[in-house]
């Protein structure tokens, strides 16, 4: 299963997970060109009947955004969207507060991007195939975004028994 998550944003990026290893992480690309590039080569799962889903934050501007800001906001929010379903890639939507709520972060803007750096960071040490690859706040909240997406399709794709036995060793670990 291959997962994609996207925050889009100017500011955001991208996370792309192949069978529960992240395999790529971009800062989000300047042109529509280059954002289509990141995608291509997973038109290929098509053929081979890979699942692919893209996790995309679901995102609108602020009444305190300037008009010119919010309005750049939403076309990246519309090419990401766009590109995804001219490669034919499923597209769910998640609110911040979905998959930022299992994480337990601060309220202070600074804080919890801070904390989702760091969450980030830890989650790519822990992996093989990014050896001393630096996190940065553009592609924190993609690398968990993504990782919210793998664990939800994971879910979400186990019988009834499994999911119990998953929640029983989470039960255990808590306890301990």
């Amino acid at each position: 299963m291959i997962v994609i998550g996207i925050d889009p944003g100017k500011g955001g990026g991208i996370s792309i997970i192949n069978n529960a290893i992240i395999k790529e992480i971009y800062k989000c690309p300047i042109t529509i060109k280059e954002m289509a590039e990141i995608l291509k080569p997973y038109k290929l799962t098509w053929d081979y009947k890979v699942p692919i889903v893209a996790y995309i934050e679901q995102v609108h501007a602020f009444p305190t955004d300037g008009r010119s800001s919010a309005f750049k906001f939403g076309v990246n929010y519309g090419i990401w969207q766009g590109l995804l379903g001219a490669f034919n890639i499923e597209i769910k939507f998640v609110v911040p507060q979905v998959w930022m709520k299992p994480l337990g972060l601060p309220k202070d803007k600074k804080e919890r991007k801070q904390k989702i750096k760091s969450l980030a960071q830890n989650v790519i040490d822990k992996q093989k195939s990014f050896k001393n690859k630096k996190v940065t706040l553009y592609t924190s909240d993609a690398i968990l975004i993504s990782m919210y997406g793998y664990l939800k399709e994971t879910v979400e794709s186990m019988s009834l028994n499994k999911k119990i036995e998953v929640y029983k060793i989470f039960k255990e670990r808590e306890s301990k």
